[in-house]
């Protein structure tokens, strides 16, 4: 069964969507580090619903899709490295809190 276009884009869409809200809302430097997960994960979907539509035959997208999971599962490592060490040296994970570059 051939999925139509719209349906990759709507969900690629809703993801997105979903992501940003997650990072303009939320003040838990984790819960930011997930929604730019989802954010990724949406750029994934479309990736694989425009190389599925273009060409069925042709793995561009999923190769392209298998180098974003990397770049995002090396992110997630340095952004929850980053995070338990401010959280080592200021007992908080929250936000609002991360001062550390302001004079």
């Amino acid at each position: 069964m051939h999925l139509q276009l719209e349906y990759f884009l709507i969900l690629g869409a809703a993801l997105f969507c979903i992501g940003i809200y997650g990072v303009i809302t939320s003040r838990n430097a984790v819960r930011v580090l997930m929604s730019i997960e989802l954010l990724l994960n949406a750029v994934n979907l479309n990736l694989m619903g425009f190389s599925n539509y273009l060409d069925p035959q042709e793995i561009k997208g999923q190769v392209f899709a298998v180098f974003v999971i990397t770049v995002a599962a090396a992110e997630a490592a340095v952004g929850l490295a980053i995070v338990l060490s401010i959280y080592r040296n200021r007992d908080t994970i929250d936000m609002e809190q991360f001062n550390l570059l302001k004079w």
